[in-house]
Formats: structure tokens, sequence, C-alpha cells
């Protein structure tokens, strides 16, 4: 994802010499050859022309920042994971995200590259880690696309308080009990409205777990020990320049706009199959 790169890649798809592509966003021949160099970093003046020159000529950059980075794969017991940081790792890697997160608090690493780099795009420091995940001798838990899923997530965000001691909570309390790894859909942006709606008792549990199974956000990895986060190395290091950090905000807000009417029009077709957040909870008790 080397900026110099991505402006080789920008100037050559609208097939413009050095000097055109100079004139086109008003700085010296000069300044876009040490770009394209890598002697030198455009200013984020002119990173955000760069990038008003991408959107107005349709050039796909995502699809190339994207197909430059180290794939996903999974050789033996050694997975390539994606890790977003809003503002970088410092230390060692350690189980220290919110206790409020999909699975609690541990180190979530994901299966597609674009989800993180979508979550961090706002920030300004946000860095994108490529890591290697070692499964050996770790205590891993599959959780499927199903209610159980929800319900473990409504159980790490505190929705099941209202419970406790009951049967269903006790089970939900268990599921990660001396867990290194959880394994399961990630929850991002454009499936919190959906959750939210779900918990609030407005939609099913059926239309719930159809919009998991649609919207195909990937899977996520997460590090519950200290154990298995002495397992994860980092492999690759990206700090996202201005440029690819607008790039990647516009393709956040479409997805989450495409994400949000997919699941409403899901919820709409399954609002009267399944049962309601608070009908489980009296089921469970």
């Amino acid at each position: 994802m080397k900026l110099s790169r991505i402006i080789r890649f920008i100037r050559e798809s609208l097939n413009l010499s050095q000097e055109e592509f100079a004139v086109k966003i008003g700085v010296e021949r000069l300044a876009v050859i040490r770009w394209e160099n890598d002697k030198v970093t455009p200013n984020k003046i002119a990173q955000t022309k760069l990038y008003d020159i991408v959107k107005e000529s349709n050039i796909k950059l995502y699809d190339f920042i994207v197909k430059d980075l180290p794939e996903h794969k999974v050789e033996g017991s050694s997975i390539t994971l994606y890790h977003g940081s809003k503002a970088g790792i410092e230390g060692n890697i350690k189980p220290v995200s919110r206790d409020r997160c999909d699975f609690g608090q541990g180190f979530y690493m994901g299966t597609q590259v674009h989800q993180p780099l979508t979550l961090i795009c706002t920030n300004p420091e946000a860095v994108l880690y490529v890591v290697e995940l070692d499964l050996t001798g770790l205590k891993v838990v599959n959780i499927p696309t199903d209610i159980d899923w929800a319900m473990l997530v409504a159980y790490c965000r505190g929705r099941l308080n209202q419970v406790k001691g009951t049967r269903i909570y006790e089970r939900y309390s268990t599921m990660l009990a001396d867990c290194d790894i959880a394994v399961g859909c990630i929850a991002n942006d454009r499936l919190f409205v959906v959750l939210d709606r779900f918990f609030d008792g407005t939609i099913t549990d059926k239309g719930l777990v159809e919009s998991l199974s649609a919207l195909q956000l990937g899977v996520q990895y997460v590090s519950l020990s200290q154990k298995a986060c002495n397992q994860v190395k980092v492999v690759h290091t990206e700090k996202l320049s201005e440029l690819v950090r607008l790039c990647l905000f516009d393709i956040s807000e479409q997805n989450r706009q495409y994400g949000i009417t997919t699941a409403n029009e899901i919820c709409r077709t399954y609002r009267r199959e399944g049962r309601f957040f608070d009908e489980i909870l009296k089921e469970g008790k």
C-alpha cells in the first residue's frame, strides 16, 4: 500500500505523463517524480486533490489498495488475519479491547481486510496490521451464525444482566469459559442497528440471523487469553495515508448504507417469523 505506487497507479490509470499529471494536480513535474520514487510524501492538500481526481475519473483505487496487501490464508495451524488499530499497538499484544465488544475483552482479528480498514479509516493515526495466529495448543470455540451467536453477543454486551441466575444466563456466561480463541461472525456498524433492534424487541431472531448470513462481513478470531495473544505475530504494518483514508471512508459509507438497506429488507421479510428477544429470555428461565 505504498503511497508512491498508489500515485503511479492513479497517473497510469489516467494515461498521463508525469508532466501532464503535474499540470492536472497543480504541482511541478519534479514533485510527481519524487512522489513516485518514494523520496517525498505529498502533503494532505495534495493527497486530497489526488483523491478528488480519483473520484472524478472513477478510478478503482480501493481494488488496487486491497490487492497490494498480503492475502488471508491458512497453512496448517497458522492463519493470516487482519487487525485495525485507530492509534497503533503499544507494547506486546494483549486482550485489552473494550469489555462490551462482540465476544468480550480480547484482541480482535478478521479474515477480510476491508472490515478493519473501513473501521479505522476516520482516525488520522490509523494503522493496519497483518498478523499470523498460531492455534497450536489453544482452546478454540467456534460460534455458529445462529441464535447462539446473537445471544452470546447479548451476554457480552450486558443485555442478559436482567436475567442473571437463570438457565439461559448461565448457558452463555459459561460458553467462553477457559477459551483462548473465539471464532464467529463479525458484527460491525452494519449489524449494530439490526442487533439493537433485536435487543429492543423490534425484530425477531429469524430476521437477525438472516441478516447475519446475507451481509457476509467475514469471520473474526478473538484472542481472549494472554496465552493466545502471545501466539499472534505481526508480519506486516501499514500506517494509512490521507489518500487511502479518504478512499476507505467513502467505501465505508457505501457499505454501511448498503448493509442497513439490505438488513431492513430482510427484517421486513421475516417480521412474522421467529421469536423476539424477550420471548427467548422467558423461555430460558
